[in-house]
């Protein structure tokens, strides 16, 4: 009797891709598949799912943790995250947290409990899972300083980099930014990124031009309001996020400045309702379903094999220029 960890160890493969191989075939490539099944064969390995399911309480259910679930930009991701589950195999729960520990706890406490086998959460909190071994969570979108955590993220310091050389390119050198919540890493990012490329382009950082908000529509029109009561001046805004920066241009224009005639603006994530705003925004997109569907797959392969090693894969996000932006007036 050989197990699948032996048989994998004599086909040089992981243990998760002898897993695919023996269950979903066609998702692993001809030559691994056939490297694998005339070891198979060789050794007479015989699955015994009875034997699997009863040593690992298997539920088939992923709990999948968002903070907010009227963010549009949560929705692509989790139809990636449902596309992978339901080729697998896999059901999925999904929770809105409210960014509150206690509902937090209460989901990764279905885990403990064996009534889901794992966690996906879209923020940069990992709740406590009383288990041994490795933890059955992989995180999306955000990603948490633990090296023993598998994420998926884009790389925002390049992003936000690269929406503010934009801008510069246009002729912009007084760049207001709308920041995220300072305790998340992808918000820290992405100032880091708008601070690297106003240094690249020798501009100098004012810090006054710099506001803070919560991804909220509302939090966009208070940043514009609370800019414009200071007398700051400022002829582009790039917002953390496509609803800040609808609330933004929603503050410039009550205030009669026209966009982007007077001032232009950037948002973050390419939410399908950017296109829609008037002008249609120009933003950095975020590949959601991607993120959402690698989440996913890197969950089955953890299951699948807990000893295979935490991953952190970065993605790219891209500049999608609409309507919203546009050279300073005194450069036209």
């Amino acid at each position: 009797m050989h197990t699948v960890k032996e048989i994998a160890a004599i086909a040089k493969v992981s243990v998760a891709t002898v897993s695919r191989a023996l269950q979903r075939p066609e998702i692993v490539s001809p030559e691994t598949r056939e490297r694998i099944q005339e070891v198979v064969k060789r050794f007479g390995y015989t699955p015994n799912a009875m034997a699997r399911n009863l040593r690992t309480a298997r539920t088939r259910l992923i709990v999948a943790l968002l903070p907010d679930i009227t963010n549009p930009f949560f929705s692509e991701v989790i139809r990636g995250i449902e596309q992978v589950a339901y080729e697998n195999g896999y059901s999925v729960l999904l929770g809105e947290t409210q960014s509150n520990l206690v509902r937090e706890q209460a989901y990764a406490d279905m885990v403990a409990a064996r009534q889901a086998d794992g966690i996906i959460t879209m923020f940069h909190r990992v709740p406590a899972i009383p288990m041994g071994g490795r933890l059955p969570l992989v995180n999306a979108c955000e990603y948490v300083k633990d090296s023993g955590i598998s994420s998926v993220y884009v790389d925002n310091v390049a992003a936000a980099a690269t929406a503010i050389d934009y801008l510069v390119g246009l002729g912009h050198r007084d760049i207001a930014f709308l920041a995220g919540p300072s305790s998340s890493p992808i918000c820290e990012d992405r100032e880091a990124g708008y601070h690297l490329a106003l240094k690249r382009a020798g501009i100098p950082l004012d810090a006054a031009l710099t506001v803070v908000g919560d991804f909220s529509i509302e939090a966009g029109e208070r940043a514009v309001e609370s800019l414009l009561a200071q007398g700051k001046s400022f002829s582009a805004l790039f917002c953390s996020s496509d609803e800040m920066a609808m609330g933004a241009m929603r503050a410039l224009t009550s205030r009669g400045l026209r966009i982007p005639d007077d001032v232009s603006v950037i948002g973050f994530d390419d939410i399908r309702f950017s296109r829609y705003t008037s002008p249609p925004l120009t933003t950095m997109a975020q590949p959601k379903n991607a993120l959402g569907r690698e989440a996913m797959t890197m969950m089955i392969e953890l299951l699948a094999d807990p000893e295979e090693p935490p991953r952190k894969r970065v993605l790219a996000a891209e500049l999608v220029v609409r309507g919203s932006t546009a050279p300073p007036k005194a450069l036209r």
